[in-house]
């Protein structure tokens, strides 16, 4: 009785440790395939990451410069302000008109820009930036004047930039609170001007989505 109680045991046990085995390689094998999926998915956003930012370089030079260093454009229109000015209108310039239609014709450059590549989902961030002077409320004048860009090109200029586009109003001040932020040195008014960021959205909602 007792030899087939212990015959008994160890085929039990044989049993359960086959079982395990397969439940153990069933695992492996879902881990890997979800690991193979993980990387395709990833290749893919690389891809279409390389894909956005190559179309990028099609936005005209005669009004952005694009800085690699800080993978930003720069909006080339020198816009001078008045201290603690924020209204367009205020601009310091020999030519308010001229100055005011070259504004127009970059915002009408994006636009086309999101038009032409109406396949990808954009982030447009519009980021102002402050001279480096002692203002205390540079933070909140850089912003305010990146929303009255943004109002000028909307409002002023009936400039719609479409539906594959969600628009972002920023400003980074004088760059005080931030060591990487994009700033001149050779002269402290050449920091009173606009960054355009141009972000793929699709990307992020890809990800979300599995």
């Amino acid at each position: 009785m007792a030899q087939k109680k212990e015959s008994f045991f160890w085929t039990s046990y044989s049993d359960l440790m086959t079982s395990l085995f397969f439940v153990m390689l069933v695992l492996f094998v879902l881990v890997i395939v979800l690991l193979h999926k993980r990387m395709e998915v990833t290749e893919t956003q690389l891809l279409e990451i390389k894909k956005v930012e190559q179309s990028t370089k099609d936005l005209s030079r005669d009004y952005f410069q694009y800085r690699p260093d800080y993978k930003k454009y720069v909006l080339t229109i020198q816009v001078r302000y008045p201290a603690g000015k924020s209204d367009l209108k205020d601009m310091i310039t020999t030519d308010k008109d001229a100055q005011l239609r070259q504004l127009a014709a970059a915002g009408r450059e994006i636009r086309n820009f999101l038009k032409s590549h109406s396949e990808n989902q954009y982030i447009l961030i519009i980021e102002g930036q402050a001279s480096k002077d002692n203002f205390l409320y540079n933070y909140e004048l850089s912003y305010q004047r990146a929303l009255g860009l943004m109002r000028f090109w909307i409002e002023d200029s009936n400039i719609t930039f479409g539906n594959n586009c969600e628009i972002l109003i920023s400003g980074s001040g004088d760059g005080k609170l931030d060591t990487h932020s994009m700033r001149e040195t050779n002269d402290e008014k050449e920091n009173q001007r606009f960054l355009i960021h141009i972000l793929p959205k699709n990307i992020f909602v890809h990800n979300e989505n599995k």
